[in-house]
Parts: structure tokens; C-alpha cells; sequence
């Protein structure tokens, strides 16, 4: 029996030792899709205790609390809860959460950046507060040392087009703090035409581009100097949530009319709503393009199910799950259409669905090419995915269908500064699974071939990539 958490965690054989221990575990962390707040890393954040800097804003653990019965007050917060109340209540939890990766995350946040090796429960909950309390209070455990801590070279944000970037530019700046912090174009507001925000939002696009957006055009041209300015900025990476994939055939006067239905308050019909998107994003896709970045589709999130709780606490909670809609015939036609033009940039495509990851993963063979490696690339195991099962899948499907070896690796998808341990997860089992296969005489045992494999998808496949 191995002990719990060892060393050799993850690692079931002398290949997977070796390949983690010499070749993965101290290569540096690109993470190029994260919801880090810019500000709080160029204000470099200090955490007053262990819940804001463990339990603030992270749903994952909300989840869990809530599974277990807890009451939400001490889940998010309430009247007479105090931050000791809700890591207790975590502490109590955490032993109901084995076979969750949450059990094994919470013990490696907790090891690797403050030496706390107890088991988490309520018994030690007490201890383990005061331990980490005291290491937050040395000063040396802020927003950047966190990263620092972590070995990570890149960050990309997340970022609405509308944002002034200013916290990304005073980043640049500092002396102490060479992580380069990047935005990411974020443009689902200007897609989401049946939102009630819709005409809301517009508003400031028009304002942050300079002018007043009251046409089609003016649209376009407001999101087109808004991707200069990303550009200029450093930005070398959009991210689309496409909670379902749209296509419709449409014409740019087709897509301008509905726009307009949109702005003078009209409704505009399902059908519409997909030729709009369609145009939309098919133009986006060609800015990326002209600026080499890559364009990432985030598929298959069905948002905000519990209405209840989203008219109390808003979006990004815990309320959100995985949807099922068709991505096949859509996706193809997306990328065909772009394609067609020679002006399909380097793209990624998550699907929250796990059913679909040999459907992605064959869709994207069919659009590689340009003399880029991995130019469409299957995208790493997202959100309800992000466990040992769902990293497994999603690297076993690439790999039966395309090339695992052009793989641009984990990202956090995260809004907390503990979330680096989870590149050391996906190492573990990257590992791992290369050497069942040396094990099994499925791949030769060549340490140079496979140490070289696992660097880059660990680390240098995304540098190249991404051209950071």
C-alpha cells in the first residue's frame, strides 16, 4: 500500500517516476486561460486569512459545501458567519470529499505553499488555521509571491473588450514582478444579442472605442479597434464561451438588420440570433487571424440552472452544469467557413462534455495545417472535466486521433492564486499514462523521445504556440 500523497503520487510505475521527477516537475507553468483579477495582482493582494485567500470565490469548493448539507450563509457568507465559521466548514467537508479531486487539491494547495502536511477535518481545523494564518501574516505570501511560489511565466486574464487594460499596462512596469499578465479578448457581450444587457453593453463598447455604435458597421469597427488596442497591449489570445455552437448561412445586411431589430429593443427570433452570431464571429475569426492570435471556443455549459440562486447571489456560484447541444455540424461549418477564406486562426475547442471529445477531436484534423503544429487543437479537460477521469479522456482521445505530442497543455480556468497545483495533477498523470504505455511495450522506453514529449506539453508546446 503506497502512502497517501507520497512523492510518487499518481505515479504507478518506474517510468512515470522518472519521467515526472526529471523531466516535468520544474518546468516552468504557461497559464494561458485563467479569471485571475489583473488588479489584484498589480496591487499584489495580501490574504487577511486563509478563507479569502482559499474559500473566496471559489465554487468548486461552494459545491462541495453545499452537497454536504452546509447552509449557504456559511458557504458565501452571511450575517454573523466569520471567516473561521466558513473554513470550518470546509474542514468538515473536506474527509466527504474523497473521490473528488477536491480532497487531493485541497491537501497539495495546502502542502505546497505553506508545509502543511495534516489531513484535513475538523479536528485539525483549528491547528491548520492558526499555521496558515500566521505564514499570511508574514507579509511574504501575497497575490505575486503565490505566483512567484508557483514557477508560472504567463498569465492571460480574462478580459471584456470594453476594459481599459490598466492594470495589465502598470503590470508591465514593475521592477520586481517579471510574469508577463496578458489579456485575453472576451467578446460574449457583444454575441449575446437577447440578453437583457445587450443594448446596455453597446453603449460602452461605442464609448470605450471612441464613439457611438448605432449601426452594424460601427459595431464592427468598435470591435476591430478594440483588438488593435488588446494587440498593442499584448494580447495574443480570444476566448469565446459558446454555451452552444451557432451557425446559420447569413449575409453581413442580414446580420445588420437583426442588429438592428436588437438595438431598437425588438425581439429577435432564435434563427436570428444564429445568423447574427454567425457573421459575428466569422469576422472576429479573421481579425485573429490578421494578428496571429488564437481564438478559443469554450462549448457546452448550461449556466445558471437554479434561477432562485442566481436572482440572490448572481452568476459564477456553483450553479452552472454540463449541456448536451450538438456541436458537430456547427463547429465543422464555423471552421469550414473561415477556412474557406484562408483565414482561420490558430484555434482551441473545450467541450464541457466529455461525449464530445472524440467528435473535437476529429473535427480538428480535418482544419490542421499552415506549417503550424497543432495549429487546431482539442483543448485540455475544462471544469467538470478538470479530474483524474476527465484529463485521462481528453489526452487518450487526442491521442488516438491526432497527435498528444502537440498537445499546448493544462491551463487553471481559476480565480484563485492556489490553483498552480493543479498543473502538477495534470503532470502526474501525463506521466503516468506515458509510462503504462512504455510498461506495456506500447511505446518504447526512451527517456530522451518521451522526457522531450513531456517538457513540451508541459510547458514549451504553449510558449511556441501562443508566441509569448
Amino acid at each position: 500500500m503506497k502512502p497517501f500523497m507520497d512523492d510518487d503520487f499518481l505515479l504507478s510505475n518506474e517510468t512515470a517516476v522518472r519521467l515526472y521527477h526529471d523531466f516535468a516537475k520544474d518546468m516552468p507553468i504557461i497559464d494561458y486561460h485563467c479569471h485571475l483579477s489583473p488588479q489584484q495582482i498589480f496591487e499584489n493582494t495580501s490574504f487577511s486569512n486563509l478563507t479569502e485567500a482559499w474559500l473566496y470565490g471559489d465554487h468548486y469548493k461552494w459545491r462541495a459545501l453545499r452537497a454536504n448539507g452546509v447552509e449557504e450563509r456559511y458557504v458565501t457568507g452571511g450575517e454573523g458567519v466569520t471567516d473561521y465559521d466558513r473554513f470550518e466548514a470546509w474542514a468538515k467537508t473536506v474527509p466527504q470529499t474523497i473521490g473528488n479531486p477536491l480532497y487531493q487539491w485541497s491537501h497539495l494547495e495546502l502542502r505546497r505553499y505553506f508545509g502543511v502536511h495534516e489531513l484535513i477535518n475538523e479536528k485539525n481545523a483549528e491547528s491548520i488555521w492558526e499555521k496558515v494564518n500566521a505564514k499570511l501574516a508574514t507579509g511574504q505570501y501575497r497575490a505575486r509571491d503565490l505566483i512567484k511560489m508557483s514557477n508560472v511565466e504567463v498569465i492571460c486574464t480574462t478580459d471584456d473588450p470594453v476594459d481599459s487594460l490598466e492594470y495589465h499596462i502598470a503590470i508591465k512596469d514593475l521592477e520586481d514582478f517579471n510574469v508577463q499578465v496578458l489579456p485575453s479578448f472576451r467578446p460574449d457581450k457583444a454575441l449575446e444579442i437577447n440578453r437583457a444587457t445587450f443594448v446596455e453593453w453597446i453603449g460602452k463598447l461605442g464609448a470605450a472605442a471612441g464613439g457611438t455604435i448605432d449601426s452594424y458597421d460601427a459595431l464592427l469597427d468598435a470591435l476591430a479597434a478594440r483588438v488593435k488596442f488588446f494587440d498593442e497591449v499584448g494580447c495574443k489570445v480570444s476566448d469565446h464561451a459558446l454555451d452552444y455552437v451557432a451557425y446559420a448561412e447569413t449575409t453581413k445586411g442580414a446580420a445588420g438588420a437583426i442588429f438592428a431589430k436588437a438595438l431598437n429593443g425588438e425581439t429577435v427570433s432564435l434563427e436570428e440570433e444564429k445568423q447574427y452570431k454567425t457573421y459575428t464571429l466569422l469576422f472576429l475569426g479573421r481579425l485573429y487571424a490578421e494578428r496571429g492570435w488564437a481564438m478559443q471556443f469554450h462549448i457546452n455549459a448550461a449556466r445558471n440552472n437554479s434561477s432562485r440562486m442566481f436572482g440572490k447571489l448572481g452568476p459564477d456560484t456553483g450553479f452552472d452544469s454540463i449541456n448536451d447541444s450538438a456541436v458537430a455540424y456547427p463547429l465543422a461549418k464555423l471552421l469550414d467557413a473561415l477556412d474557406s477564406d484562408d483565414a482561420l486562426p490558430k484555434t482551441i475547442v473545450y467541450s464541457l462534455n466529455a461525449k464530445d471529445n472524440d467528435v473535437l477531436g476529429s473535427i480538428i484534423g480535418s482544419f490542421q495545417g499552415g506549417g503550424i503544429p497543432g495549429k487546431i487543437q482539442l483543448g485540455s479537460a475544462w471544469w467538470f472535466n478538470d479530474t483524474k477521469n476527465g484529463m485521462l479522456d481528453q489526452m487518450n482521445a487526442l491521442a488516438n486521433l491526432g497527435l498528444l505530442s502537440r498537445f499546448v497543455g493544462m491551463l487553471t480556468d481559476s480565480r484563485s492564486f492556489l490553483s498552480y497545483t493543479r498543473h502538477e495533477y495534470f503532470r502526474r498523470l501525463l506521466c503516468n499514462l506515458l509510462g503504462e504505455w512504455v510498461e506495456a511495450g506500447e511505446a518504447p522506453e526512451d527517456m530522451e523521445l518521451l522526457g522531450d514529449m513531456v517538457q513540451n506539453i508541459s510547458y514549451r508546446n504553449a510558449k511556441a504556440y501562443f508566441g509569448f
